[in-house]
């Protein structure tokens, strides 16, 4: 298993922030992964700014799209 699959095996069911491509950030809780690294995430919403967010429901990110992934704050 690759590192990225292991970090992320480790980050199921929490909440994470993920960068994509045009920097725009979505928050949501990891529920999969794939051998592409794409993620399925719940709960997920697009944060434009600190005080402004739309929400997304449950969203399939492909993994080519990502640029970083962390734990949500």
């Amino acid at each position: 298993m690759s590192d990225s699959k292991i970090v992320l095996e480790n980050l199921l069911n929490r909440r994470l922030s993920i960068i994509v491509k045009g920097d725009k950030m979505i928050k949501g809780t990891l529920k999969g992964f794939d051998n592409h690294l794409n993620v399925l995430l719940t709960d997920a919403e697009e944060i434009k700014d600190k005080t402004e967010s739309r929400k997304l429901g449950t969203i399939i990110i492909r993994g080519d799209s990502i640029t970083y992934i962390q734990e949500a704050e």
